[in-house]
């Protein structure tokens, strides 16, 4: 009986352990400058000494961290998958770093999608650039809502003002598109935009009038939209759901309909990881 009391405690000093390894191979807090601004972010690595890709993770309008100040569900889950996919991942807090918390009711947009957030992407690639467990050639970005039309905004072409070397693609998650749209959008790298046909707050058929408006001028740009999916259909635990308070939404009611689609979630999961290792 004493051997087995042993082996007990033994076993729940390994589990106490292990529960300490992990939370250690948690994200690493980080700060890098951008002209006046220092820019906060949280940092996923593998394991080893690399080099390995890298990706730039731009959140949405509810920001980086949740209410108790740790990386949201969303983005943790996805650090984690792809630093199981042997990528480095930086986000950018574009918020926190201002002193701002969520800006989802917040009709002013302080931080444009088109200006800081794309300054913001633009900084953290060049700080991962300098990191000596990143290849330098192989970064690339990935956004969701807010932080998606900020990503597409950021890989337009601007002829005499990119970087060598630039990212190497794009992906987005249900980004805004009707202002992209209008300015007649491209891209000049490869991107795959992912959306739900029933997303009541960035509207599927104005991205795909976007990337369609954009063939024979554009590098790769694909998309993708799952039927009977709504906003945040990749979150991984948010039951569908009506949230309002929004400052907008296709009906301009400030209500929309957001959760997870596990089919859409799965299928995205696999082209997330498959686009990026292009």
């Amino acid at each position: 009986m004493r051997g087995l009391a042993l082996l007990a405690s033994a076993a729940l000093l390994a589990l106490l352990l292990a529960g300490r390894g992990a939370a250690a191979a948690g994200p690493e807090p980080v700060e890098f400058r951008d002209g006046d601004l220092t820019l906060k972010a949280m940092l996923y690595r593998p394991e080893g000494n690399g080099p390995f890709p890298a990706v730039v993770a731009m959140h949405n309008c509810g920001g980086l961290v949740n209410a108790s100040g740790t990386v949201a569900t969303r983005y943790r889950d996805w650090g984690q998958q792809l630093v199981k996919a042997g990528f480095v991942v930086l986000f950018p807090d574009s918020y926190g770093s201002r002193g701002l918390g969520n800006q989802c009711a917040d009709r002013t947009q302080t931080v444009r999608a088109d200006r800081e957030r794309v300054a913001d992407a633009t900084a953290a690639r060049r700080w991962l650039q300098q990191q000596p467990e990143v290849k330098p050639d192989r970064i690339s970005l990935l956004g969701w809502s807010n932080g998606a039309t900020g990503v597409l905004w950021a890989v337009r072409p601007r002829p005499g003002h990119e970087d060598r070397p630039d990212f190497r693609s794009a992906v987005v998650f249900y980004p805004g598109c009707r202002r992209l749209d209008t300015t007649a959008w491209s891209a000049r790298v490869p991107t795959l935009i992912l959306v739900g046909a029933l997303d009541d707050w960035t509207s599927a058929q104005e991205c795909e009038r976007m990337v369609a408006g954009a063939k024979g001028r554009s590098a790769r740009a694909s998309i993708i939209v799952y039927p009977g999916a709504f906003h945040d259909f990749d979150h991984p635990s948010r039951p569908p759901q009506i949230r309002g308070g929004y400052a907008f939404s296709a009906d301009g009611s400030g209500r929309i309909h957001s959760g997870t689609n596990a089919t859409a979630r799965a299928d995205a999961q696999k082209r997330v990881t498959q686009w990026l290792e292009r």
